[in-house]
């Protein structure tokens, strides 16, 4: 499916877009006096982001079997690279606005290519394949806002102009990718993962985006309220920075320690050990001393559920070539809904009960996994 350099033009391109949704937190305060904008609206940017990341997943699955590979990729890269010139160089707010849906829609289409052929592309190592690719975009969402910080936010433009640049020699190694897929392998024998009966597809698919969702608003959920929540229980505001740029760290390290270990073990009994580790250490983070090093587990155990979902999902459900379209879009979908419904949630209970709503949230994660495991048992 890929050549060597094709492999590593595609780890390449999702640092690229983990990247290009790390900037536009980081470039907020430019944003704000740049062109007179509230907090809210400057929030937009990463809104319109996510929105395009959504249409993009869902336009390039309609295309996918029906224009090659090749040109499907390239014109995510362009679409990402023109957006994010655009937004660079954008003389007012609305025109930011539509470039950054512009750059979102390469995005989602980048997102949603290269981990449908990565699934499908690497055979019994997919999984394992699948876990470092998305490794990389943890390595793109930590250099993304590390470069803002040290060009400062001012000079927002010249990063995005550079992230635009460097999406270009990429269409050169597109060539080392298969125009198309193989059809997904066959699961009889498995005892697990194997299809799933005809009247039975629609439930596991509707439990797979579940899954999907709400492992999303975790993610997200302790991205955005573990800073708030341990300065609520005494740490200082440096140290609860500092402890999330760990969380997120640990999703990158967790990414490419399970690579070799997805090897050896199946998807199911991955996730399923994840779901549990993260339901675990997200009970002991309401433990003030151990907050911390709770919420660097989190990220350990929650990072290979992402990609090691994936071939669980072709594998089950071979012929419903629209599933990974629909998983991938819900997981966008989960990070922009957590916000507001863990916000919510947090008004009427306070903040120090942050890690016990997402315990809860972290134990649907679980039933949902043994219910799939149960339901797509080789029939």
């Amino acid at each position: 499916m890929f050549s060597p350099a094709a492999v590593v033009a595609s780890c390449v391109g999702f640092v690229l877009i983990g990247a290009l949704q790390a900037l536009y937190g980081p470039a907020i305060p430019a944003l704000r006096e740049e062109f007179g904008l509230s907090p809210s609206a400057a929030g937009l940017g990463l809104s319109a982001h996510f929105v395009g990341g959504v249409a993009g997943v869902l336009l390039f699955d309609r295309l996918y079997g029906r224009v090659g590979n090749r040109r499907i990729l390239g014109v995510s890269y362009l679409l990402m690279a023109v957006g994010a010139a655009g937004f660079a160089l954008a003389p007012n707010w609305p025109a930011a606005l539509g470039t950054a849906l512009l750059a979102g829609l390469g995005f989602g289409g980048i997102d949603y290519g290269l981990n449908q052929l990565f699934a499908v592309g690497f055979g019994q190592r997919s999984t394992a394949m699948l876990n470092i690719l998305n490794a990389h975009f943890g390595i793109g969402a930590i250099l993304g806002p590390a470069l803002i910080g040290a060009v400062g936010a001012a000079h927002y433009p010249a990063v995005f102009l550079g992230f635009a640049l460097a999406n270009l020699p990429l269409l050169l190694c597109l060539r080392g990718v298969r125009d198309r897929a193989p059809e997904p392998a066959d699961a009889a024998g498995e005892p697990y993962g194997g299809r799933v009966l005809a009247r039975s597809l629609g439930s596991v698919l509707a439990v797979f985006v579940a899954l999907y969702v709400l492992h999303v608003g975790i993610e997200a959920g302790v991205g955005g309220w573990e800073p708030t929540h341990l300065e609520t229980v005494g740490y200082g505001a440096g140290f609860a920075a500092t402890a999330t740029s760990v969380y997120w760290l640990m999703m990158t390290v967790g990414r490419f320690l399970v690579a070799p270990i997805a090897l050896r073990f199946s998807a199911q009994a991955i996730i399923t050990v994840s779901c549990a580790g993260m339901t675990v250490c997200l009970l002991l983070a309401s433990v003030p001393a151990l907050a911390p090093y709770a919420y660097a587990g989190v990220g350990l155990f929650i990072a290979p559920i992402f990609p090691t979902g994936l071939p669980w999902l072709n594998r089950a459900a071979p012929r419903a070539r629209r599933a990974g379209a629909v998983v991938i879009a819900a997981s966008m979908v989960g990070g922009v809904v957590a916000g507001p419904a863990l916000g919510k949630a947090i008004e009427w209970s306070g903040i120090r009960t942050v890690p016990l709503l997402l315990s809860g949230v972290s134990a649907l994660c679980l039933a949902a996994t043994l219910w799939l495991i149960r339901s797509t048992r080789t029939r």
